[in-house]
């Protein structure tokens, strides 16, 4: 069906209810992606403890940013669900949903009742996301888990950095990130099995898992040559030349030369056509071998040129390069715009704001941001009277400090 204006395609998952009741990050940044193509996500926060995401990061007048992002689409109610009304409310909840999002240690949702054998209980159809640092077994499992732990352990922060220099982790949200895409893959997945099986599981996702996966086949390397993948900075052990170069007016410029037609276009752009017939020009592994004298090569062609002189030039040539951007460069791409990879959206405490658009483009069915962030709890009521509580039952609730 063609979308029009009059007549727009109800978004993907449109139907699909998911409750989040997961913190920084990884959990609740799964939840946004599902709520960004349509689910209706509601995020359930404790009543006096809110996610500390909504005071994480840089404020603009007492009001926090990052909130507006990871807390976009989604309604906001509050409960305890440590108390029996919390208890009793949530499977309530749950009965009427398709996915639960949670991040507790293991054993915390057992202790309060709330385990897999009731929810499932209150819903065979029901997926449970259980999005932990080290999983939901295992000699670590029950210890306190973040992102910055698993770009440790995985081997991330061991190969990155200056081969002098000591092991570098990055300064965002890596590997939870790298997760929150896993657990919505694993999500789809469950339910796409549900369709067939006609009841719901459990994803037991490990924080630490993900991001060894994205870096490639290190296990294998050292399983079968005993090869451990040292720090090499920007270049790579796999082709050359590959690195970040100065331009004469002071930028920076990343390139590119994984494909070898590509690094014989560049050494004949830079003035070096000679090293393409060295016989360790032919694979990109032996002209890693050699990167110091391809980087002088590029690195010393670029020096005497502007980036927009040494960009011209390589699109030219149809050579691989692009400009090291900051934020600022990000937003004033003319890619990017093109893309609408940032978008504008109105929010009613900040007014219009920029932030990152849906992470893909569906040509009939495509996803939105509907709403940014909302405030604490601010959907309580409306949820619970759609639930069918009435108004004596929520005022109970919230003088039991359930809500």
């Amino acid at each position: 069906m063609t979308t029009t204006a009059s007549s727009p395609a109800a978004p993907p998952l449109q139907g699909l209810r998911v409750l989040d009741l997961a913190t920084l990050f990884a959990g609740p940044l799964a939840a946004t992606m599902l709520g960004d193509f349509g689910a209706d996500v509601i995020k359930v926060e404790h009543p006096r403890r809110p996610d500390p995401s909504r005071g994480h990061g840089p404020a603009k007048n007492g009001v926090g940013l990052w909130w507006k992002l990871l807390g976009r689409n989604k309604r906001t109610i509050t409960l305890d669900l440590s108390t029996p009304g919390g208890r009793a409310t949530l499977l309530r909840l749950a009965a009427t949903a398709d996915v639960v999002v949670e991040n507790f240690r293991p054993g915390t949702l057992e202790k309060w009742g709330l385990g897999w054998p009731e929810l499932s209980a209150a819903n065979e159809r029901l997926v449970l996301a259980r999005v932990t640092g080290f999983g939901q077994y295992g000699p670590y499992a029950r210890r306190p888990g973040f992102g910055t732990l698993a770009e440790a352990m995985s081997g991330f922060a061991a190969i990155t950095g200056e081969p002098d220099g000591p092991p570098t982790l990055p300064p965002f949200g890596l590997a939870d990130s790298i997760a929150a895409l896993a657990t919505a893959y694993a999500v789809m997945t469950a339910l796409q099995a549900r369709a067939t099986t006609g009841h719901g599981q459990v994803v037991d996702m490990a924080i630490i898992e993900p991001i060894l996966m994205v870096l490639g086949p290190q296990p294998l390397w050292y399983d079968q040559l005993g090869y451990v993948q040292p720090r090499t900075g920007n270049r790579s052990r796999n082709n050359a030349p590959r690195n970040t170069y100065r331009t004469a007016d002071g930028s920076w410029l990343a390139v590119s030369t994984s494909a070898q037609s590509v690094a014989e276009r560049v050494m004949r752009l830079v003035g070096r056509p000679e090293l393409i017939a060295e016989p360790w020009f032919a694979e990109g592994t032996t002209r890693a071998q050699h990167a110091d004298v391809l980087d002088e090569a590029v690195g010393g062609w670029i020096a005497r040129h502007t980036r927009d002189e040494a960009m011209a030039a390589f699109e030219k040539a149809e050579a691989a390069i692009a400009p090291i951007y900051d934020v600022r460069d990000v937003l004033a791409d003319p890619q990017y715009q093109a893309l609408d990879t940032v978008t504008e959206v109105a929010d009613p405490d900040l007014g219009p704001v920029r932030m990152q658009n849906v992470l893909f483009r569906l040509s009939e069915t495509p996803g939105s941001i509907r709403w940014t962030g909302r405030p604490h709890g601010a959907d309580t009521d409306a949820v619970l009277t759609d639930l069918g509580l009435t108004g004596a039952e929520i005022a109970r609730l919230r003088s039991e400090g359930a809500l």
